[in-house]
């Protein structure tokens, strides 16, 4: 009876050590020169667009499904699309100034995927946004193909430090309001 029960724990062992085996998780690396993040930033009088370069990214896969991820932002590379000239300078160097963004100090953004539930062909996603050294939860839905993933969604950018021009935090600003949330439509490829 005893080397039934040795012969049932090692086959048992033999079966979850071939399952674990099979469960295999992929790490799909993102083309950061194919996929593009495109920013929208509003205030009273209008509104401001613009892109930001992705410097690294993956999605982690497991039997074809999403399980994590993470993303690195180069945010030196914030762009201005929507002016000309010294204007769009002018815009560019006060996003990437300590009262915006503060690039000189804080090079990049990371996002880092928490949990995933898949709804449908969907993807609700969960996790840490850090900008600005400030590191906050968000979620939104990710759709996936075979080689690309797409979402669409609004950061509020006050959670962050970024406080500029912002009605929450400032009195008697005006048509000079700027809008706490920015809105991202990012494209990735792999």
């Amino acid at each position: 009876m005893k080397m039934n029960v040795l012969k049932g724990a090692l086959a048992t062992t033999l079966i979850l050590a071939l399952v674990a085996f099979t469960n295999t998780v992929e790490k799909k690396q993102v083309d950061v020169k194919e996929s593009t993040i495109l920013w929208e930033g509003e205030k009273l009088t209008g509104s401001h667009s613009g892109t930001i370069n992705l410097e690294d990214g993956f999605f982690l896969m497991e039997n074809g499904e999403l399980i994590g991820g993470e993303f690195t932002a180069d945010m030196t590379s914030i762009d201005v699309t929507d002016l000309k000239g010294d204007s769009r300078n002018d815009l560019m160097g006060h996003l990437k100034s300590d009262d915006f963004f503060g690039v000189e100090t804080h090079k990049t953004a990371k996002f880092v995927i928490t949990t995933v539930a898949k709804k449908g062909d969907v993807y609700g996603v969960s996790g840490d946004l850090t900008i600005k050294g400030n590191n906050n939860p968000i979620a939104f839905d990710l759709t996936m193909t075979k080689n690309s993933a797409t979402t669409n969604l609004s950061i509020d950018r006050t959670k962050y430090n970024v406080r500029y021009g912002s009605g929450t935090f400032f009195d008697n600003l005006g048509d000079k309001t700027i809008y706490d949330e920015f809105n991202l439509a990012i494209n990735l490829k792999f």
